[in-house]
């Protein structure tokens, strides 16, 4: 792998706008969680404000950091208990702590083909794209004029020397909106978590009801695709072994504290770098923000402030941006039906019915020139 030099830290408004870009995305999922199976929010947000700065700190990159998709869908779809939750994420810690330490994410990376990966990334740009129209509906007002914000500095930054500085422009729209229709929610402190050790029907549950659903999505979305998109987007080389290594000491620092299940995403590097990230600082910046927010702000009324319809809004430019990068494959085939049935199914039958395509089509052109000579 060819590496390049890192750049050095930026602390600017891009970089803040950036910082926030992935909260659309973060913020409800987080919440769904905190609703349905009564895990503390306020410890969810210090998992990530720590763990953006931190990898802030080691990659100087937007590398971003994310809830488990999979294992929030499941969660909040069945009510999960912390237990279980933290069962999961110390099982997916050790995963991907050793597959990292022994250099499984080389082997998975020679035979996993980019045309596959491509079609996770554009299925996931569609499934964002479909969420984002149900956040939006519920107040399509709302929604209209965040989007006529973001449009509104894309066509400046085109033509004057403007800041895309969309992203907190609107959060700041959103918790205007909010403030003014449900008032000032009360500062809670953050008590000092308490060790969550999980039994072993949590163990069995959480292994078998998240764990291995969310493995698949995790080596193709949080570590393959996200080296592919940083080598797109910032022209840099991240050893997948680091993801890997990164993505297992998030969760076996984070699970059993109270956290919930983190990983990278190539989705949050592209929110963070549509709305201007750059270097590592739009981490550092993130976790700074979060940090208060666990800490004082634990509240949930406070997190439901901000209306779900501009979220709606962010995420409808980040399913832009990823299907941007999604459509650059060299079998469109492939890349079409993972990108399908990832958005009528799931991430693990799409991946594995791209897999399963991808060595077809390799099997039929060997064929062919086997023929030919």
């Amino acid at each position: 792998m060819q590496h390049t030099r890192h750049p050095g830290f930026r602390f600017n408004l891009q970089e803040t706008a950036g910082a926030v870009g992935d909260y659309g995305t973060l913020i409800p999922i987080v919440l769904g969680v905190a609703i349905v199976s009564h895990v503390h929010i306020g410890y969810i947000l210090l998992s990530f404000s720590l763990w953006y700065i931190i990898t802030g700190l080691y990659y100087r990159l937007p590398v971003p950091v994310e809830p488990m998709k999979v294992v929030a869908a499941i969660v909040i779809a069945e009510g999960m208990m912390p237990a279980e939750i933290a069962a999961s994420g110390i099982l997916l810690g050790l995963f991907f702590l050793l597959l990292g330490l022994f250099g499984g994410m080389r082997v998975i990376e020679r035979v996993v083909p980019h045309d596959v990966i491509r079609g996770i990334q554009l299925g996931l740009a569609l499934i964002l794209f479909k969420t984002s129209l149900g956040f939006m509906l519920d107040d399509y007002l709302l929604a209209a004029i965040a989007i006529a914000i973001i449009v509104f500095f894309f066509i400046a930054a085109r033509f004057r020397t403007i800041p895309d500085l969309s992203a907190l422009v609107v959060l700041a729209f959103g918790i205007g909106m909010g403030l003014l229709h449900h008032g000032c929610p009360s500062i809670v402190l953050l008590s000092p978590p308490q060790i969550i050790i999980p039994d072993l029907n949590s163990l069995w549950t959480g292994l078998w009801s998240l764990t291995v659903p969310q493995i698949p999505l995790t080596i193709t979305n949080a570590i393959l695709a996200t080296a592919l998109l940083m080598q797109d987007l910032l022209k840099r080389d991240i050893d997948t072994n680091r993801l890997s290594i990164t993505i297992g000491l998030m969760n076996l620092t984070s699970a059993p504290f109270g956290g919930f299940p983190l990983c990278h995403g190539v989705g949050g590097l592209a929110a963070q770098y549509r709305f201007g990230a750059r270097t590592g600082g739009s981490n550092i910046i993130s976790g700074l923000i979060l940090l208060p927010l666990a800490l004082f702000f634990a509240d949930p009324a406070w997190i439901s402030l901000f209306p779900v319809s501009v979220f709606g809004s962010l995420l409808l430019f980040i399913s832009f941006e990823l299907g941007r990068q999604g459509i650059k494959t060299e079998n469109y085939t492939v890349t079409g039906t993972v990108a399908a049935v990832a958005l009528l199914s799931d991430i693990t039958i799409a991946f594995i019915t791209g897999m399963a395509l991808s060595y077809c089509f390799q099997w039929l052109r060997r064929r062919r020139r086997q023929g030919q000579d």
